[in-house]
């Protein structure tokens, strides 16, 4: 069992920065991929970023590479987003997920990982 609660979310001017933390209680956190998503006021919710359980690895939604980096510390069982440059386009509900199996997270599908967290409002304005 994973429990993840996030944090870090708030308001913030176009151009702008945030860090949002996700923090994961449970013995399988450090062997679990974990994935970062995002849902915007009445739209799905769609993939921003995901790692792998060792780190080694990340992905990003081409509407954020180059702006998100993705980390993770297993030692606190957290996971971090740093978003950079942040556009109003990125306004949305943040969630983190985890999954031991990687391909749940790594498909980029919306509800196909076992674990969320509750979510963080994320606000950017123009």
């Amino acid at each position: 069992q994973v429990q993840l609660v996030e944090s870090g979310g708030g308001l913030v001017q176009a151009g702008g920065s945030l860090s949002l933390s996700c923090a994961a209680s449970g013995r399988t956190f450090s062997r679990a991929a974990m994935g970062c998503f995002r849902q915007a006021p009445g739209k799905e919710r769609t993939f921003v970023a995901a790692i792998t359980w060792t780190g080694g690895t990340t992905t990003y939604a081409d509407s954020v590479k180059g702006r998100f980096t993705v980390s993770r510390d297993n030692d606190k069982n957290t996971v971090y987003l740093q978003m950079n440059s942040l556009k109003p386009e990125d306004t949305a509900v943040y969630y983190c997920a985890a999954d031991n199996n990687p391909t749940a997270i790594w498909s980029r599908a919306p509800n196909r990982a076992r674990y969320w967290g509750q979510g963080t409002q994320v606000t950017v304005s123009s």
